[in-house]
């Protein structure tokens, strides 16, 4: 059993992926169920989590469609306007929606690195976990101390650390500062973390299995293979990494361990998270 817990679909036009900046060229490109059929027959995936990709109730609406359209794919983490006055009308809304599992805004984006500490925000996440969703945290490693500050002001929610927090990789060079708050981040059990998105934070224009390690290294001992899991970030890994190849990366490093603890990291934690119909076997 293989569950890819992060994975994105699109079909690409300039202003709606605005992001998707000219050095991103692989990515300007559609990526849909077709697509996503290829890479689970490649990698033998069982079941993947859709994870939004703008910030857009439209593309929410959409990804929820596909999942009532593709059986891979096992829940949805969409965007909603956590901000907005109207939030609790936007959660009504949705609360007949299976699929949705969770929300993400992409807070690494924000100019202000404590953006994730507004109040309005505040009152649209503390209302996630009595619609029984999760809060997917999106940001760079240098907005971890205030993310540990916002996850300490929701203790009932269940959240899930995307990318490892994006920690800065270079040759030669570890990224010390990260290491110190995602260790702090980690001891609050109500959050896991994302083995995913490692190495587009790689700079330069290759990456060795020498730079991740030791960054795997810190993930597994901070969270434990009981909260950690694999994700993809399919189509996006495809500026440093194919589908197949990450998965693979992902399993030499986690060979060591049992089999129970890969069963967790790579299907379990994001069944018993996500909240997905999925018998693990």
């Amino acid at each position: 059993m293989l569950i890819d817990s992060h994975h994105h679909l699109w079909k690409y036009s300039t202003d709606q992926y605005g992001w998707i900046n000219d050095q991103m060229g692989p990515l300007k490109a559609d990526f849909l169920l077709p697509e996503l059929r290829e890479i689970a027959a490649e990698s033998s995936i069982n079941g993947f989590v859709a994870v939004q990709a703008r910030q857009s109730m439209q593309e929410t609406d959409e990804l929820l469609a596909m999942a009532e359209a593709e059986p891979l794919i096992a829940g949805v983490v969409g965007w909603v306007p956590l901000a907005a006055p109207e939030i609790d009308e936007t959660l009504e809304r949705l609360g007949d929606q299976h699929f949705l599992k969770g929300v993400r805004h992409v807070v690494q984006d924000e100019v202000d690195d404590r953006f994730i500490l507004g109040t309005d925000f505040n009152r649209g996440v503390s209302q996630l976990a009595a619609n029984n969703l999760v809060y997917d945290v999106l940001i760079f490693a240098r907005q971890l101390p205030a993310s540990i500050e916002f996850v300490d002001q929701h203790p009932n929610l269940k959240m899930v650390l995307d990318h490892i927090a994006k920690p800065t990789i270079k040759a030669g060079d570890f990224d010390d500062a990260w290491e110190t708050n995602f260790r702090e981040l980690a001891k609050r059990d109500h959050i896991s973390c994302k083995f995913s998105g490692v190495v587009t934070e790689v700079r330069g224009e290759t990456w060795s299995m020498d730079q991740i390690q030791r960054y795997w290294n810190v993930a597994l001992e901070a969270f434990t293979p009981d909260r950690l899991m694999f994700g993809s970030d399919w189509p996006v890994c495809l500026l440093k990494t194919g589908h197949t190849q990450w998965l693979e990366t992902v399993q030499q490093l986690a060979a060591g361990l049992t089999m129970t603890e890969r069963t967790k990291i790579f299907s379990s934690n994001a069944i018993r998270d996500y909240n997905l119909d999925i018998e693990v076997n």
